[in-house]
């Protein structure tokens, strides 16, 4: 059962979405440095389809994406809550930030327009590092996948010092949607 700690609008987890991003908790793989330790509990409240329409139709004017922030200790059930949600919001888009390096093989992406793979690793840095193992990938109208991690990096709203490249990056497998 997933249950959700909060949920917020944000603008840049998702490139050019303004996007629902909803915290689920229960979180199983407690990254070293995680911002957000708060989401390793089982707590919260719980988010099924009931749940997620009323959060959707309270912003459906003005967001373009629900994000499932986490939701890796249950794939399957927000895998299911994205297809339902899309069947029945046209044109909202789906994105999900998983931690994990691999999304599991029975567990269908086809209904995710955005998908971020890979374990927080505190000296490699998120989304917008270039020495970063994640990656954000974009499902394209044709069906075919495309690693848009770039983007973070374009679109860094803060400078930052460079840092040293790190030679042993932590692999993430982003064949595992296409």
């Amino acid at each position: 059962m997933l249950k959700y700690a909060n949920y917020d609008i944000v603008f840049q987890e998702v490139p050019d979405e303004v996007t629902l991003a909803i915290n689920i908790t229960n979180c199983p793989n407690a990254c070293p440095g995680c911002h957000s330790k708060y989401l390793w509990e089982d707590v919260g409240e719980i988010l099924d389809l009931k749940e997620l329409n009323r959060l959707v139709e309270q912003y459906k004017s003005g967001i373009t994406c629900v994000c499932f922030m986490g939701g890796d200790a249950e794939p399957k059930e927000v895998a299911e809550l994205a297809w339902q949600l899309k069947s029945t919001h046209a044109g909202l888009k789906m994105a999900w930030y998983s931690g994990k390096n691999d999304l599991p093989q029975n567990v269908s992406t086809d209904h995710f327009d955005y998908i971020k793979l890979g374990r927080y690793v505190a000296e490699l840095g998120a989304l917008d590092s270039a020495t970063t193992n994640q990656r954000m990938m974009k499902r394209l109208s044709d069906g075919r996948v495309k690693d848009i991690t770039q983007w973070f990096r374009e679109n860094k709203k803060v400078e930052v010092i460079k840092s040293e490249t790190k030679t042993e990056k932590s692999q993430t497998n982003i064949n595992s949607i296409q």
